[in-house]
């Protein structure tokens, strides 16, 4: 049997140091790609975030009314300083509410599921610009 030494099981000072700032150097990387990644607040789509409200707004066990659709639901659902015009597009018509939209206004839209005497395959397309 070997007797211990007082070398076994170390590591060179130096060597620490250059493991221990790789895994730091490592985190911070990591760390920095992932809070990249996040949406600021500034990157906040708020049409898509209106779209959402509205389709929720008008619809009814997941099938939109054309009845719902109307300026009242566009007030309770639009936010604050912005203007919003909503569109129910099927084959059988179109019904819109809110004033007409400028060119410039973000746009989001989605398909939706909308009764018209049958549940018929339609598209809500919702637009919203500042006042």
């Amino acid at each position: 049997m070997r007797r211990s030494s007082a070398r076994e099981a170390q590591v060179e000072p130096l060597a620490a140091l250059a493991a221990v700032s790789v895994v730091a150097l490592a985190l911070a990387t990591y760390a920095g790609a992932f809070e990249a990644s996040l949406p600021g607040s500034s990157e906040r789509n708020i049409a898509e975030d209106t779209a959402d409200r509205v389709e929720r707004g008008v619809t009814v066990g997941g099938v939109a009314h054309r009845s719902r659709l109307s300026v009242e639901t566009l007030r309770r659902v639009s936010p604050e300083g912005y203007h919003v015009n909503a569109t129910l597009v099927t084959d059988s018509g179109i019904s819109r509410a809110g004033p007409a939209a400028p060119a410039t206004a973000g746009t989001a839209s989605r398909r939706v599921s909308v009764r018209t005497g049958a549940v018929v395959p339609g598209r809500l397309e919702v637009r919203v610009w500042p006042r």
